[in-house]
């Protein structure tokens, strides 16, 4: 717990002074108040990340967790366990969605095992298993405290790397096949939300996987009895290693002042976990898009985090991640390369005489 407990302590307020100087820029700048929207707002809270009333991004990481479930042993996928290993293979490949793009916005993959139930020996394969999957939650608990604890250290030592050699956006992306399982567990226990709302079809699944996907998450819950105020504990019992290296991920940018873009369901559920652990966490989060999957949007209200993008989006990977990482980089370019009205000699708006014209 030492690492896990310094980092939370680590992660302190945005820059109030930064920010503050960032708007002041964003009203000089030629253009009239406002009319860039969100990328306005992303700059500033950029510049509150940063502490710098010109924030930079130079450097796109995105961070992809994989990771096993016990629980796919009650048909709760449309896919089988096989897969996780084999997108892993295809994520170092180079011909995943992730892969294709991220190239498009110029940010890098970085592919970590946390928690594959096969052996993973493939070059550019970050190694930080805890162990081969979870256990199957409807019978205990997925995993012990310790393991759970052991992820999100996992997650927070790869965020250090990447920032230390020198990422200063990162993404979180998802490879697990049943993962959405887990992901809406959590949701149900840390907001108390129906069933109905918190579990979607995830890779596809007819109506009666479905219905019984909800059973499984049902008796998981009432098996295990996770305590809703205790993230660590609801991260254990009813979660997944992947979805704790990405909670993970989460910490170590925030105590390191570095903005990361939460992608869709499952790293949502990731972003729960953090904010549970570190409230704080929270301002150091950008959300990428909405997904398709229907927890998703619940996810986002209850982090108070507005999604850039809606495009039915339900792959996972990190893909919606990496398209809004554009995005968050045009944010800050406005700031820092636009020109102010004095640098232009273009002529500001005349406040005396708008007023006198209506």
């Amino acid at each position: 717990m030492e690492k896990l407990n310094q980092t939370i302590a680590s992660v302190g307020p945005l820059d109030a002074e930064a920010m503050q100087a960032a708007r002041e820029r964003q009203d000089q700048l030629t253009k009239p108040q406002g009319s860039l929207g969100v990328l306005e707002d992303l700059s500033v809270q950029l510049a509150g990340i940063q502490g710098k009333a010109q924030p930079q991004v130079d450097k796109k990481v995105i961070i992809v967790m994989a990771g096993d479930h016990g629980v796919v042993a009650e048909g709760v996928s449309a896919f089988p366990q096989e897969v996780t290993p084999q997108m892993v293979a295809n994520f170092t490949h180079g011909g995943a969605g992730i892969n294709v793009l991220s190239r498009h916005v110029g940010a890098e993959v970085r592919v970590v095992d946390v928690g594959v139930a096969a052996k993973v020996d493939i070059p550019g394969v970050l190694q930080k298993k805890v162990r081969p999957g979870t256990a199957n939650m409807v019978s205990g608990p997925a995993m012990s405290r310790e393991e759970a604890v052991a992820s999100l250290d996992a997650g927070i030592e790869v965020a250090e790397a990447e920032i230390a050699a020198g990422a200063d956006l990162l993404g979180t992306g998802d490879m697990g096949i049943g993962n959405t399982t887990p992901s809406s567990a959590i949701l149900t226990v840390l907001t108390g939300a129906d069933l109905s709302i918190t579990v979607g079809r995830g890779t596809g699944i007819g109506a009666p996987a479905l219905e019984q996907k909800k059973e499984v998450i049902r008796r998981a819950i009432t098996v295990n009895e996770p305590d809703a105020a205790d993230g660590i504990d609801v991260l254990a019992k009813v979660g997944g290693l992947e979805i704790g290296g990405l909670a993970g991920v989460i910490l170590g940018a925030a105590a390191n002042r570095v903005p990361v873009v939460i992608d869709g369901f499952i790293s949502g559920a990731a972003a729960l976990i953090a904010a549970s652990v570190c409230p704080q966490s929270k301002n150091y989060m950008i959300a990428s898009h909405v997904s398709v999957e229907p927890g998703h949007k619940l996810i986002l209200e209850e982090l108070g985090l507005k999604p850039m993008l809606f495009m039915d989006m339900r792959l996972g990977e990190g893909t919606g991640g990496a398209l809004a990482s554009s995005l968050v980089e045009a944010a800050a370019k406005v700031l820092s390369e636009m020109a102010t009205f004095a640098d232009a000699g273009v002529a500001e708006k005349n406040e005396k005489k708008t007023q006198q014209s209506n």
